[in-house]
């Protein structure tokens, strides 16, 4: 019986010992080292915004205390940011993607182009926050509702194809007869804001929360008119703003538009190619999740009026595959309208 004892202690020591041992090695590999975080999209976007301050918490919760170095590569949406990567690495765990919610529906909704990743097999750290997304247009524009995209047409600056500011008004018009005519090939929402206050434009869509953060004199002073929301569920921030969500009728539209918006909860993601070491995955996205409970990055979000809602990296991948398996009735359907220039 003491012999069996014996042998039960120490099995389950060495049970203990292999998080213990993994964990050595990861800090090991990391001290001394610097970790890229290359963002998908221009300096001085929303997302932009939301990935650097995230870059100033996480190093400090991965064993080792790598330097996190942000460098933007941005273009189709995210997609050459995420192609190479998916394609040519590093595999260590020494450069993580932040890329468009859009991305992983990328494959379904653009097929060919460059696109050369299959969102499932990406590993994904989590999201920072889950997403409601607004139009908003100029104060002196010729359209301030969207009953009057109905009958009048709505110039949208816009970023690329996978973006929310090109996909969810081309999903719009294919399916409710709206006229926005979306201009594409700026490099950021903050650009894009720039050819609003000029006249180019007349409205865009981002983030309610980059509204909020790079905007938000232009909303005390009134000098925008948000017209729509683009949510899985009202935002309660935007009392009285209609949902684009609530004009699909038919149980076909709202399948539809909800491949569209399914990127809403995609939110702001996070993740490492295919390949990394297991323990290094593991211990990034324990860091990540750490850093969404760190007071310090909670702290310095709130100033910066950056919503933290965030999803676990086994969380955002099971709703990765979920996506990957819309029916291609309806993938078929939504790809049509975004064709639809």
């Amino acid at each position: 019986m003491q012999k069996e004892a014996l042998i039960l202690c120490a099995a389950v020591g060495v049970a203990w010992s292999v998080p213990a041992q993994a964990q050595d090695n990861v800090a090991s590999f990391y001290a001394g080292k610097s970790v890229r975080l290359v963002v998908g999209i221009d300096v001085g976007s929303g997302y932009d915004v939301n990935a650097r301050l995230l870059a100033r918490h996480l190093g400090n919760h991965i064993p080792g205390k790598p330097t996190i170095v942000v460098q933007n590569q941005p273009g189709a949406g995210s997609a050459i940011m995420t192609s190479q990567l998916y394609t040519t690495g590093p595999f260590d765990g020494t450069a993580i993607g932040a890329a468009f919610a859009g991305m992983p529906t990328q494959p379904l909704l653009q097929p060919g182009g460059g696109i050369r990743f299959d969102p499932v097999k990406l590993l994904w750290l989590g999201n920072t926050n889950r997403e409601t997304h607004v139009t908003y247009v100029w104060h002196t524009a010729p359209v301030q509702s969207l009953d009057e995209v109905k009958a009048k047409q709505l110039i949208l600056g816009a970023q690329a194809p996978g973006s929310s500011q090109v996909d969810f008004p081309l999903a719009a018009n294919a399916l409710f007869g709206l006229k926005f005519k979306v201009i594409p090939g700026y490099g950021s929402t903050a650009k894009i804001n720039l050819a609003l206050e000029s006249g180019e434009v007349h409205g865009t869509t981002a983030a309610w929360t980059s509204l909020k953060t790079l905007s938000p004199q232009w909303l005390a002073d009134k000098k925008i008119k948000v017209i729509a929301q683009w949510a899985l569920r009202p935002n309660a921030e935007l009392p009285g703003v209609p949902n684009a969500l609530d004009l699909a009728k038919t149980e076909a539209e709202q399948a539809a538009l909800r491949l569209v918006l399914a990127r809403l909860d995609i939110g702001r993601p996070f993740f490492l190619p295919p390949g990394v070491p297991a323990e290094r995955v593991a211990a990034l996205r324990k860091a990540f999740d750490e850093t969404m409970k760190d007071p310090a990055y909670l702290e310095e979000a709130k100033k910066l009026s950056i919503d933290v809602d965030p999803l676990t990296g086994v969380e955002l991948a099971a709703l990765v595959e979920q996506v990957s398996k819309t029916p291609a009735d309806t993938v078929a359907r939504v790809r049509s309208a975004l064709e639809n220039k």
